[in-house]
């Protein structure tokens, strides 16, 4: 027997899931339901983080890609020990 299910999520998370679940060839409902069913059989939730960073991660990870290309990471400062590192970002505190 089906019943339905009635849920209040926002609208914009709606829509991206529904395009995701689209590209993937699945409906709305299949997605909820198998997510359903994997937490009936496993009793657990599980988070994953995003591989995707956020725009100002994006942005400083473009920017050391950049610097290594052009070598400027031989300026960089290295360190013998973490306590060297840590007083050398506390340097200016």
């Amino acid at each position: 027997m089906k019943t339905m299910l009635s849920i209040k999520t926002d609208s914009k998370l709606k829509k991206e899931a529904q395009k995701v679940a689209k590209e993937m060839g699945l409906s709305m409902s299949v997605l909820v339901n198998q997510s359903l069913r994997k937490l009936v059989e496993t009793r657990s939730i599980t988070f994953q983080a995003s591989l995707v960073p956020n725009a100002k991660t994006g942005r400083e990870l473009k920017r050391a890609i950049a610097e290594i290309k052009a070598g400027a990471y031989k300026k960089w400062p290295t360190f013998e020990t973490a306590k060297e590192m840590i007083d050398y970002l506390h340097r200016n505190d």
